[in-house]
């Protein structure tokens, strides 16, 4: 367990002890009892009490009311280390598929646990007992490996449509079945899916995506029926060939399976880029020679722009998203590239994203790796002065030697900085000389000042 979980459980126990000296009910709550028991260690881990919120916070003079209405409280002690502690509560009609229209605080413990989510969401630890409170069935559920959810399963998907989606993410993660009848409530309400915000859909998403299970989550998406209504893109991926001497694993939904299962430890931008690098394959499928996608990274990069907007990603995880399908079809051309192309490509923002997704994107193929071989190895050869060297020369330059700005600025610095990258100029004085040739001669008042500054 890492210094921060551990420092997280210890400030849990010392709540639950507080709160236990006040006369009050205090136990662990939802996640945390679930992982220790199937033998993973929380990161996180949550405090379930009668104590009613007023109390809480004059208990806990380092809180903050992170769900005032909800009886919530965060308790924090000291950089990322906090817990989240609620009173028990039921909670009236669900109106607009999130929130409860009214919460009533409670002292019994089950009526909290009935509220929630899943069964294997509602076990509480008595940690003086050493024992398991289960009100809903959550341990004979955790025995065998089922996510089930609590009551009448389209009530609960009805209450907060998003369940739908955890749902999914706890069997992916866990490699847990669905329970059948859940399952079926899934299928028939996944069309409410799309009235969920962007960024709450985004959250689970890039949790399924990045919580080591990918593939069996996507999966999962498609078999509840809702891959269709969160990403209609991906799902047309189902069906579209793609040439066998390229891709004998089969179609383009089986070769992105077969990436997102290689997935470790990724980054969101990547795990999004490795989704998407295909999104263009099925409007530009068409068979010539042989089955081709003519352009289909270009026409995938504004797809995948538009996927990355649809669910509010920040404007750089975006715009790394979209170069991420813009640029992967690149690697074919590297051992070919001029230096100056081969450099500017190495140095696109987070390469390694970039020479990741490759490499998993020949795994799931062909398994060739020689454009993969051949980066690593320039990678290595090249030092950082030689991929990023200083700029000799910049437009304030070219003003100060009598230049006035223009389209033929962005030309000539550009001139300049590919004859840098291919080595074939090193000074300042070359620099500018070569500007003069792509801008034309400078006014005869300041051509002594370009030899003088030279």
């Amino acid at each position: 367990m890492d210094p921060v979980s551990i420092a997280r459980r210890n400030l849990a126990l010392e709540i639950i002890s507080a709160l236990r000296a006040r006369g009050h009910q205090a136990y662990l709550v939802g996640g945390c009892v679930r992982d220790r028991l199937l033998g993973i260690d929380p990161k996180d881990y949550d405090v379930s009490t009668d104590a009613q919120p007023n109390l809480l916070t004059s208990y806990f003079p380092r809180s903050e009311c992170v769900g005032a209405h909800f009886g919530v409280i965060l308790v924090t002690q000291g950089a990322g280390i906090h817990v989240e502690v609620a009173t028990f509560r039921s909670e009236g009609l669900y109106v607009d598929g999130r929130r409860p229209s009214e919460v009533r605080f409670e002292r019994d413990p089950a009526l909290d646990a009935r509220r929630r989510d899943f069964t294997i969401n509602a076990l509480m630890e008595d940690v003086c007992g050493e024992q398991i409170l289960d009100f809903v069935g959550g341990l004979q559920d955790l025995e065998k490996g089922v996510v089930r959810a609590i009551g009448d399963p389209r009530k609960r998907f009805e209450e907060d449509h998003l369940r739908m989606l955890r749902a999914v993410r706890f069997a992916a993660r866990l490699n847990f079945s669905i329970d059948p009848e859940t399952l079926d409530a899934i299928r028939q309400e996944a069309h409410c899916i799309a009235k969920i915000s962007s960024e709450r859909i985004r959250g689970e998403l890039v949790r399924i995506l990045t919580e080591g299970a990918a593939r069996r989550g996507f999966e999962l998406l498609d078999e509840c029926n809702l891959l269709v209504y969160l990403l209609p893109e991906v799902k047309a991926f189902q069906g579209v060939q793609q040439p066998p001497e390229f891709h004998p694993e089969g179609d383009v939904w089986e070769h992105v399976l077969l990436m997102l299962s290689q997935l470790r430890n990724s980054s969101p931008t990547l795990a999004m880029g490795v989704l998407l690098h295909d999104i263009g394959k099925p409007s530009t499928f068409r068979i010539a020679d042989r089955i081709r996608f003519d352009g289909h990274a270009e026409v995938g990069a504004r797809m995948a722009a538009e996927v990355a907007s649809r669910l509010r990603f920040s404007s750089a995880e975006a715009e790394q998203i979209t170069s991420l399908v813009a640029n992967h079809m690149k690697f074919k051309d590297v051992q070919q590239m001029r230096l100056s192309t081969l450099k500017r490509f190495l140095c696109l923002p987070h390469f390694e994203e970039h020479l990741e997704l490759h490499r998993l994107d020949c795994l799931a193929s062909n398994l060739r790796t020689d454009s993969y071989d051949y980066v690593q190895a320039k990678l290595r050869e090249l030092e950082d002065e030689e991929l990023r060297p200083a700029r000799l020369i910049t437009g304030r330059d070219l003003i100060e030697v009598g230049y006035k700005p223009g389209p033929r600025f962005g030309q000539a610095l550009e001139a300049v900085e590919t004859a840098q990258l291919e080595g074939e100029i090193h000074s300042r004085e070359e620099a500018l000389a070569l500007a003069a040739s792509v801008l034309g001669r400078l006014p005869a008042t300041n051509s002594t000042n370009l030899m003088n500054r030279a």
